[in-house]
């Protein structure tokens, strides 16, 4: 960490540059033309007679002026030298410029010096104001050598005082700054540890869904190679197919289980990028159950914009007529697989949001159909000129609903259709197996 002018934060020393600071120089003529303005016009700051007379008094500004452009980086060298100028300017008539001269030196002494001189400073300057009206009265015995006190403290306990309060401001607003750092670095290994954890427990969630059918895997494929007999080998191949089947479902589920808990909801533009959701969270694996609710929603909001939603779920029926199924009930024909489900649910989610913002007036048709191979998704929503602006499409909820489809190895396709019967439409269309596919590992 470095201050401003670059030295590294808790370095002490004053800082050292190549050559004086340009407000040094500034404050440095300003000073030198001011002194010969007065030294111009007449104006002294001692009226009886001193022993240098004359030009003599642009002397100690000359001088005062050269340790001006010293004040960053000579600040205790300066207000010395400073102090003595000031002693020697009381032997010439005086000039005003000096004395503000001193007075900026010694304000510079205390904000660019030292802690310890910062420190010093202010309470040396408050015991020299006390000690010299006390001094001069005592010795000259006049209440007029309280003003001398006054003087002093005008221009060395005033200054430094204010240097003091200027100075711990500035370390009041750094310390500030260096907290708000350090926050911001705890903060960051904070996420960065939560991210390790969450990478350790998927590891662990990975281990414990898979290891067993990888396990039995090494196991049988083991004895089909070791064993010459067509009896054992086909045996083992049997189990391999199994469990290679069993962990790759496993696997998908896994990842789409942490795909979406890493999204909760969507958001998305319109047909052509859509949206994920209406800003509430469902449960962490819905079901298709749920579908009937997310409707309702759906017609409540999209009341207002002529939109009607409709449910067509022909699963049941499919699945009777399908002799596999055929001496099945109910309850365990319209049963899929978990990734199947969420995958299902996650594109009818997508799809009705995009309808409630860009849908032109008309009913929207969700239809399920589902086989002994797959389970169909198709949304339908009039795709006409809509009163009103429409959001611009990112195409982030295509593409979320065609990864998720590519993940089952399903067919996915959406875009505008015309039909005979209800003019142009826009169609999603996910086809999701529910068994898996012949020649897949």
């Amino acid at each position: 960490m470095r201050h401003r002018d670059g030295r590294p934060h808790g370095d002490v020393r004053p800082h050292r540059v190549s050559r004086p600071h340009r407000h040094n120089l500034l404050i440095a003529a300003a000073g030198l033309l001011g002194g010969l303005a007065l030294w111009a016009l007449g104006l002294r700051t001692i009226q009886d007679t001193r022993p240098l007379t004359g030009a003599w008094v642009l002397l100690p500004v000359a001088v005062m002026a050269g340790l001006e452009t010293l004040r960053r980086t000579a600040p205790r060298t300066t207000v010395f030298a400073g102090t003595l100028t000031l002693a020697a300017d009381q032997f010439t008539s005086g000039s005003l410029a000096t004395v503000l001269m001193f007075t900026d030196l010694m304000y510079a002494a205390v904000l660019y010096g030292t802690p310890a001189a910062a420190r010093r400073i202010p309470w040396t300057t408050a015991l020299v104001t006390v000690a010299v009206p006390i001094g001069l009265v005592s010795w000259i015995h006049q209440v007029d050598a309280l003003l001398i006190g006054v003087f002093t403290g005008l221009i060395s306990f005033g200054p430094a005082t204010t240097g003091a309060l200027v100075r711990n401001h500035r370390d009041a607003a750094e310390a500030a700054r260096l907290r708000a750092e350090q926050t911001a670095l705890l903060a960051e290994m904070d996420r960065r540890q939560a991210v390790l954890a969450e990478r350790a427990r998927m590891a662990r969630e990975l281990h414990d869904m898979v290891a067993n059918h990888l396990s039995a895997i090494a196991i049988h494929s083991t004895a089909a190679l070791s064993l010459d007999d067509e009896a054992t080998t086909r045996n083992a191949l049997s189990v391999i197919r199994e469990n290679s089947v069993e962990g790759l479902a496993e696997m998908r589920r896994l990842i789409g289980l942490l795909r979406d808990s890493g999204s909760g909801s969507s958001s998305g533009s319109g047909p052509d990028g859509g949206s994920g959701s209406d800003g509430t969270v469902p449960a962490a694996a819905p079901t298709l159950r749920a579908l009937d609710t997310l409707l309702t929603q759906a017609r409540t909001n999209g009341a207002s914009s002529g939109l009607d939603f409709t449910l067509d779920d022909r699963r049941t029926d499919d699945r009777r007529q399908d002799q596999p199924y055929g001496h099945q009930d109910t309850a365990t024909a319209l049963a899929l697989p978990a990734p199947v489900e969420l995958a299902a649910y996650r594109i009818v989610q997508e799809s009705l949001t995009n309808a409630l913002k860009h849908a032109a007036p008309g009913t929207v048709t969700v239809q399920l159909a589902c086989t002994k191979r797959a389970l169909t998704v198709r949304i339908d929503s009039p795709y006409e000129d809509r009163p009103g602006p429409r959001a611009p499409g990112s195409g982030a909820g295509l593409v979320g609903m065609r990864e998720r489809v590519a993940l089952l190895d399903g067919e996915f396709e959406a875009g505008p259709v015309t039909t005979g019967d209800s003019g142009r439409i826009w169609l999603v269309r996910a086809e999701l197996p529910v068994t898996e596919r012949r020649g897949t590992a």
